[in-house]
């Protein structure tokens, strides 16, 4: 017979090994069944713009990879805060994805009432692209605004501030200014669109005579001569407007400002389907007819791990966050 002490033990031991199979089974089945039914990929802004161009690049190869129905839904409103608050409070199952993008990593800086925290309540799967943002002048208006320099000359020339457009307050464009405005020492009136178009289409037509806008947005009228990009706020210049100096090159050495995007899932989700994503995701990206088409759009792919994105998430939000305070930017 046994003792009671080596039943106990006998008893621990297969205790063990029973919790140390089923947690072996549950990793097996995540990273063998997933995915077996559609995933959705939401994108928190209207069809069209950069952030779903991308989402459409990419979610169509996902499901070439995966073999299975990748759905892009687009959320649109609160700058997606709708769609991030939604996709925080959803199932933590891999199945729901959301294409971030800079403004809905700020949007809680806006809105205390947005329903969740960028930096809490999700897990990082990998950035996509960076979108390059670029100041264009009016060339009728500011026919002699041909770099910053002469650019910050003129503003601090005028009696009054003179006014810029960007696609809305609180927009990567918007606190991008503020920042260069903070470091060069001058001030320009901001004057606030509902979106890229409308703001671009009165910088061409002359309602406003300076614009920071996303590339995507800008490079038909930069290539048409009806703006002229006189800065790109990339840290190295961009291919596709080579003969334009980025900020840091023009006297604001590190001067930084790139919006981007990446892919993230619900807090929760299993790392094997974190994992199994940002490597479909790289595979992805290091194809030239994806970095070709996403570059047509304006857009540079830019592949960086789970670890790297959430490093980036963190950084951009102490950064932009400290412009926003420090500048007062308010959306009230």
């Amino acid at each position: 017979m046994f003792s009671k002490h080596m039943t106990d033990a006998m008893f621990r031991w297969i205790l063990s090994s029973v919790c140390l199979a089923a947690s072996l089974g549950c990793v097996h089945a995540q990273q063998g069944s997933w995915p077996d039914k559609t995933i959705k990929l939401i994108v928190p802004f209207p069809a069209g713009g950069p952030t779903d161009t991308a989402s459409r690049i990419v979610g169509q190869r996902l499901a070439d990879r995966l073999k299975q129905t990748v759905v892009v839904e687009n959320k649109a409103g609160a700058s997606g805060a709708i769609a991030a608050a939604q996709v925080a409070k959803g199932a933590a199952d891999g199945y729901t994805l959301m294409m971030l993008a800079t403004p809905t990593m700020l949007a809680p800086h806006f809105n205390k009432a947005a329903g969740y925290d960028t930096t809490k309540d999700f897990m990082p799967v990998a950035t996509v692209y960076d979108l390059p943002i670029v100041i264009v002048v009016n060339t009728a208006l500011l026919p002699d605004v041909t770099d910053l320099s002469k650019l910050i000359a003129h503003a601090k020339a005028q009696a009054k501030p003179m006014n810029y457009t960007s696609s809305g307050v609180g927009s990567f464009g918007h606190l991008s200014m503020e920042l260069l405005q903070q470091l060069a020492g001058f001030e320009m009136q901001h004057v606030p669109y509902k979106g890229g178009v409308p703001a671009i289409t009165d910088t061409i037509g002359g309602v406003v005579p300076v614009m920071y806008s996303d590339l995507v947005a800008a490079l038909p009228h930069i290539k048409s001569g009806k703006l002229r990009a006189i800065a790109i706020g990339s840290p190295q210049r961009v291919s596709v407007v080579p003969d334009v100096k980025t900020i840091s090159e023009q006297g604001f050495k590190g001067y930084d400002a790139v919006s981007w995007g990446g892919l993230l899932v619900t807090k929760g989700t299993p790392q094997a389907i974190v994992d199994k994503l940002a490597s479909e995701v790289q595979d992805i990206l290091a194809a030239k007819e994806i970095q070709d088409r996403l570059r047509d759009a304006g857009c540079i792919a830019n592949f960086q791990g789970p670890a790297q994105m959430g490093q980036r998430i963190q950084s951009d939000d102490v950064k932009w966050g400290r412009v926003i305070r420090e500048r007062n930017v308010s959306n009230d």
